[in-house]
């Protein structure tokens, strides 16, 4: 499975990147209104720290002034996704720009009907938000796997990207469903590296290397 972070942090980038285990990134306006920065800038630093997806999303909600907006972003750089709303107008765009070889990541995902759609138009990604879908007291990962079955049924080259994660359980779940990408926040990519037993046990390396013998 893929890794991707959801961030538009630079620092952040910079260091999970030195992880050696990142693949993308994914940003959205929200993400990108807490850097201060100009946008299109913004996505051009990251295109330079990492080489792999980067998604950046369109703002308007005609499709006409989607695809111009995602003709201009994906001048930027080759590896520019374009995010566009799971809706109406978002769909005809999608139809557009991938007819164009413009890779579209469809986002705000809530259904598996909303995901076949997508498919359906060519989106290079899907992005199912499962931790939304928790926080509604519906089952986020039962999504993922609804969508997994009806992708694996047809000749899509779609790839599902489980958004809106909260924790590393929700990471494993989705490897374990096949999904092919999560994009994690920094706080979770962080947790899923510690375990308190790791960390003892490196401890009582440590203690007991102290105690072995050593040439003078």
């Amino acid at each position: 499975m893929k890794i991707f972070i959801d961030t538009a942090n630079l620092d952040k980038i910079k260091e999970v990147n030195s992880w050696g285990i990142l693949d993308g990134v994914t940003t959205n306006p929200s993400l990108v209104a807490k850097e201060n920065t100009d946008f299109r800038t913004l996505v051009g630093e990251i295109c330079k720290l990492v080489d792999g997806p980067i998604s950046a999303e369109v703002m308007s909600t005609k499709a006409a002034d989607m695809v111009a907006e995602a003709r201009e972003l994906a001048k930027i750089n080759r590896n520019v996704v374009i995010k566009v709303p799971m809706t109406e107008e978002g769909l005809k765009a999608t139809k557009t720009l991938a007819n164009e070889d413009i890779p579209v990541n469809m986002t705000l995902i809530f259904s598996a009907a909303q995901a076949l759609l997508a498919a359906k138009a060519g989106a290079r990604y899907v992005s199912p938000f499962v931790g939304r879908l928790d926080d509604i007291g519906q089952d986020g990962m039962k999504l993922i796997s609804e969508i997994m079955n009806i992708l694996d049924n047809y000749d899509f080259d779609t790839e599902v990207i489980v958004a809106s994660v909260r924790d590393p359980i929700h990471v494993v779940e989705a490897a374990q469903l096949g999904a092919h990408i999560a994009t994690i926040p920094y706080d979770v990519l962080k947790k899923m590296f510690n375990h308190p037993l790791t960390d003892n046990g490196i401890k009582k390396f440590q203690d007991d290397w102290a105690k072995v013998p050593k040439k003078p």
